[in-house]
């Protein structure tokens, strides 16, 4: 295949938006930052995009296996072939596209009922400037008022634009087509040298459609379906206030990624809870729980099971929920999702959870990132994670 992507995949993912934008809170799901919800064209399983990584000129991302592969069909390595049929991979599956589509009009519908509530407040408001009662006050209570109203209607514009234009080019399946599955190894548990999870897929993307990629980058910002508002986020991070904390809130919401954890740094942490227990605090968003904060533990060995690859013991990065934080890390559909660091390294890629609650994943299991980016690199020769010059990179479909 040739390096230059062949024109017309469909519209483009857009970029990220400011905070406080009427889009904030959908713009994820369609959007280049990581966390891309994502399903196999012909498969029902929903998953999440991992991170993007390039070779010369072409745009690949990584994900699980589980997500695009059915678990109990065959488990041989996957590689494609030029002339071959394509394992196309879509952003969301019917059922969260309709979902998707459901939470927006819902949104809408929200702001026209608070339209009506802020109505009858300037007619209250109006009526005492009328008959002379406070009319100071009411005066500026009343122009207050109509400059939240006018924000709210604005929203309402933008939103409905915004669903006319999904509705209409985002809808059919082929539509939301962005790229196809470059290689699949077999799914492994314990596998040498470290003894650990091989759930791993690499995903080569129609460039033409990730052309406002702003490289490997974490958006911590609003999701309307979340357990994780912005303030809580620096706090759940590092909630010990007598030592500097590691992380910084990034401008406008965008960790931009840098460094990989490696295994040695995974045994010895390197913050403090208030218990004074040494403790790393993990990011990761994902398509159904979006934006959590969970708290990495040492290597574990774990009894996993895969159908394709029986049951075994492996070696896990477990990941647990925050203490401070009701709710779980992850739930299903959100493995593929990169986790992070404080200071936005690479740490593993999310393969599943344990269940053994009510609420989603009790314990969330990772692959240690740097084994599985051994094997990519392995596989891909020159494959790098950094965009150096993202213009450059991105000239052929510009």
């Amino acid at each position: 295949s040739t390096s230059k992507s062949l024109p017309g995949h469909g519209p483009a993912l857009f970029p990220p938006v400011d905070e406080g934008d009427a889009l904030e809170g959908f713009i994820g799901n369609v959007s280049v930052p990581l966390g891309l919800p994502i399903a196999g064209r012909k498969t029902t399983m929903q998953g999440t995009l991992g991170p993007y990584f390039h070779v010369g000129n072409k745009l690949y991302a990584i994900t699980v296996r589980h997500n695009v592969f059915l678990l109990d069909g065959h488990n041989d390595e996957y590689k494609y072939h030029d002339s071959g049929p394509k394992k196309e991979v879509i952003v969301m599956g019917t059922d969260a596209f309709k979902n998707y589509l459901a939470s927006i009009q819902a949104h809408i519908s929200t702001l026209n009922d608070s339209v009506d509530a802020f109505q009858k407040k300037l007619n209250t408001f109006r009526g005492r400037v009328a008959d002379g009662i406070n009319v100071a006050e009411s005066q500026a209570k009343l122009e207050e008022n109509e400059a939240k109203l006018a924000k709210i209607r604005t929203k309402i514009v933008a939103l409905k634009k915004f669903y006319v234009n999904m509705n209409k080019k985002w809808s059919k399946p082929k539509d939301r087509v962005i790229g196809f599955v470059a290689w699949a190894p077999s799914i492994g548990l314990g596998v040498p040298p470290h003894g650990y999870t091989r759930d791993l897929c690499v995903i080569e993307l129609y460039k033409d459609r990730f052309k406002h990629m702003i490289s490997n980058v974490l958006s911590l910002g609003a999701v309307l379906v979340r357990s994780t508002s912005l303030p809580e986020i620096k706090s759940l991070m590092y909630d010990r206030v007598d030592v500097p904390s590691e992380f910084k809130y990034p401008e406008n919401g965008l960790l931009h990624l840098q460094g990989m954890l490696t295994a040695e740094q995974v045994n010895n942490p390197s913050c403090l809870n208030l218990q004074g227990e040494r403790i790393r605090r993990v990011l990761k968003r994902g398509f159904t729980t979006q934006v959590t904060v969970g708290t990495l533990t040492r290597f574990r060995s774990f009894v996993r099971k895969y159908s394709t690859a029986g049951n075994m013991e492996s070696l896990e990065l477990p990941i647990l929920s925050h203490e401070n934080e009701t709710g779980t890390f992850s739930k299903g559909g959100d493995s593929g999702s990169l986790i992070v660091s404080a200071l936005g390294e690479f740490v593993g890629l999310l393969t599943g959870g344990s269940n053994s609650g009510t609420d989603g994943s009790d314990i969330t299991f990772a692959t240690l990132f740097e084994w599985d980016w051994e094997l990519v690199c392995a596989e891909f020769p020159g494959a790098n994670l950094y965009f150096d010059d993202l213009k450059a990179f991105l000239a052929d479909v510009a």
